[in-house]
């Protein structure tokens, strides 16, 4: 199967820096680029998303929340969210669960 590394890339109207979204080794990372493309940060320095920033996205349904969503899942999203480590996640789970 190919693996695709899919981003997303968010640019401003005001001119200000685009960031840039992707998963890498099922965690979230970002980085800053200058309104030419390039990384503000240094060259190809990717930071991770804390689980209190995906929750701040998830909480305002952010585009990146919603990115998130169809990329991961809203199961492996909300682990994220509380700061469930990847090595973790059941892949194909498909269960459902009453909230009593």
């Amino acid at each position: 199967m190919l693996v695709e590394y899919v981003r997303l890339r968010l640019e401003s109207g005001d001119g200000s820096q685009a960031k840039e979204y992707r998963i890498e080794d099922g965690n979230v990372e970002v980085r800053t680029l200058d309104p030419e493309g390039g990384s503000v940060r240094g060259t190809g320095v990717w930071w991770r998303l804390t689980p209190e920033q995906l929750s701040i996205h998830v909480k305002g349904n952010s585009v990146v929340a919603q990115w998130l969503e169809r990329r991961l899942g809203w199961r492996r999203l909300l682990q994220a969210c509380v700061g469930q480590e990847p090595s973790v996640w059941k892949v194909g789970e498909n269960t459902s669960h009453q909230l009593l």
